[in-house]
């Protein structure tokens, strides 16, 4: 009798064992989007590190951003940021990267459509970004460009999040101290170095290219990191567009002006008497 006993009672273990097995196999496992924290519920920002450190670290991030201007994509399907948190692990999500500036394609310019962005989470955002820059800091620079070792138990570094965790195609890195500019672009077997031509790093994908510029952004002269389109001409800040139109309408008008002078002069000469109005009206 106890056999038996233990017979059904093991049959019934392995019956119930069976049908919860079947329960999980039949409803797909949950999306980390519906499980894991929101941009709303993570962190933006941590009290012991202080933020920028300078104001090379906004001006930079800046003129990046006003100048990325991919031809294929629309700019409400185009999100760039600078000094935001990434987060990137949905084993680990307080862990995340602070990029000096990050762009990705295919997304929403506002969360869902509506909210700015508190933080950049990408198990929610379901796509990682294009492109990353670095600045670099005399403190960060072991870090920045890979040559430092992962610590037991803690987080990995910049290089191991992007090149093998969020595997961003290209990383770039810039050293204002020096003005040293370095590219990579990430292959089956890691990260690679590219090639920086005369002028920059062209990026077919996207038909653009990143490279230094000299000249003078908010009132600073130096070389500066810029997007420049497929002629290789530098792509103007919304200011600079301003600019170049009145720029355009003035020279514009002083040429109507010297027509005017000339007209005058022809007519003067010919004999002909013509009211200074009607020369006037030429231009109208």
């Amino acid at each position: 009798m106890i056999a038996i006993a233990w017979i059904i009672t093991n049959y019934g273990r392995k019956i119930a064992h069976r049908e919860n097995l079947d329960m999980y196999q039949s409803n797909p496992p949950p999306s980390p989007k519906d499980i894991l924290p929101t941009m709303y519920e993570l962190p933006s920002e941590n009290p012991e590190e202080p933020g920028l450190p300078d104001e090379f670290h906004l001006f930079q991030p800046e003129l990046l951003r006003l100048t990325f201007r991919p031809p294929h994509y629309p700019q409400e399907r185009i999100f760039t940021a600078s000094d935001l948190n990434l987060y990137y692990d949905t084993h680990h999500t307080q862990w995340y990267k602070r990029p000096d500036w990050f762009a990705v394609l295919g997304v929403s310019r506002l969360y869902e459509q509506k909210d700015l962005r508190l933080s950049y989470v990408v198990w929610q955002e379901g796509v990682s970004p294009f492109v990353v820059v670095e600045l670099l800091s005399p403190g960060t620079e072991a870090e920045d460009l890979g040559q430092t070792l992962r610590e037991v138990n803690l987080p990995p570094t910049k290089w191991e999040v992007y090149e093998q965790i969020l595997k961003i195609p290209y990383y770039f890195v810039f050293n204002r101290y020096t003005d040293e500019f370095q590219a990579f672009g990430l292959s089956k077997s890691g990260y690679q170095p590219l090639k920086v031509e005369e002028i920059g790093v062209w990026l077919e994908e996207i038909q653009l290219g990143l490279g230094l510029w000299q000249g003078s952004y908010q009132g600073i002269e130096r070389l500066w990191l810029r997007w420049y389109d497929p002629q290789g001409n530098w792509i103007l800040t919304p200011e600079e567009q301003q600019r170049q139109r009145a720029d355009k309408e003035r020279q514009r008008a002083e040429q109507a002006e010297l027509e005017i002078v000339r007209l005058r002069e022809l007519l003067r000469n010919s004999g002909l008497k013509v009211p200074e109005t009607d020369i006037d009206n030429l231009d109208s």
